[in-house]
């Protein structure tokens, strides 16, 4: 068993190993003994010297600065998850992201354009609708119809129009149990982004406008789970009932909202109904 000391220098010796010279732009060697980098490689990319790579990995030194695990956590390409568990091995506590990811990583794009049979929104941690299927148009109307500020699922649960004429609003019926796990999701993303100014603008003023959203705000309850079963009236193909699931990208921070139906039964044949009209107007993936 190892000694917990050492921790951190096994974690370094595993993540050099794993890259290679051409992951990082350095010119491919002659046939290497070991896979990976070598520690003088490491060591230049990082900023650091070789002999203080050397005593990191051998459990010499055990308090990296910062700035150090910082830079070698750029050299190693380590994903946001590994570079949070490099500060912890380091005795540090992981970095505070400076604001919500506004951008719909690419792998996430590819695998709404291929849900294009269901509707699929993908929003970001304030729940901003990022981008959106054709099947969500035809489900909840055209978001690209709204300016941005308006495609925010808080603003309209929370400050929308009275006659439910929201395509987000609409849907979402609002109750009270959707309502605290939505807060309760926010509080999450509070934590998480403390340095978000915009973010933190878009909490002040639901707080000012909705009383209802204040009191769920300072409610200790965390909520529930955002899913469920959802009922809407829908313009051309009446009453529906769908499957409403929220499934998170934690890397990334995002949110894939889908609406499906039970198979046969009257609620897929709508939804049926609703592909082929989309199909008929050509509604092509959507992006905010």
């Amino acid at each position: 068993m190892s000694r917990p000391e050492s921790s951190l220098g096994n974690t370094l010796r595993a993540w050099r190993a794993r890259i290679m010279t051409e992951d990082v732009g350095l010119p491919a060697t002659r046939r290497r003994r070991t896979a990976g980098l070598r520690r003088e490689e490491l060591a230049l990319l990082a900023g650091i010297s070789t002999d203080y790579l050397l005593r990191l990995e051998q459990g010499r030194a055990l308090r990296p600065s910062r700035d150090v695990v910082a830079a070698l956590a750029r050299a190693l390409r380590l994903s946001t998850n590994e570079t949070c568990h490099f500060h912890l091995v380091a005795g540090l506590l992981p970095p505070t992201p400076q604001g919500i990811p506004q951008r719909m990583p690419p792998g996430v794009q590819r695998l709404v354009s291929r849900w294009g049979n269901i509707p699929v929104g993908v929003f970001s941690a304030s729940w901003t609708l990022l981008t959106w299927t054709a099947m969500w148009t035809a489900l909840l109307g055209d978001p690209a119809l709204r300016p941005p500020e308006e495609r925010n699922l808080v603003r309209a649960v929370f400050e929308g129009p009275s006659d439910m004429d929201h395509p987000l609003f609409s849907v979402e019926q609002s109750t009270t149990e959707f309502k605290a796990a939505l807060v309760a999701d926010l509080r999450i993303t509070h934590g998480a982004y403390p340095q978000d100014e915009e973010f933190r603008a878009l909490i002040g003023e639901v707080m000012s406008n909705s009383e209802e959203f204040r009191d769920l705000w300072s409610a200790p309850a965390l909520g529930s789970r955002l899913g469920g079963h959802k009922r809407l009236r829908h313009p051309l193909v009446g009453e529906i009932g769908l499957d409403h699931d929220v499934l998170k990208v934690p890397d990334h921070d995002v949110r894939i909202v889908t609406y499906t139906a039970e198979p046969g039964t009257p609620d897929e044949e709508k939804l049926e109904c609703l592909r082929v009209a989309a199909a008929r107007s050509a509604l092509p993936l959507s992006s905010g």
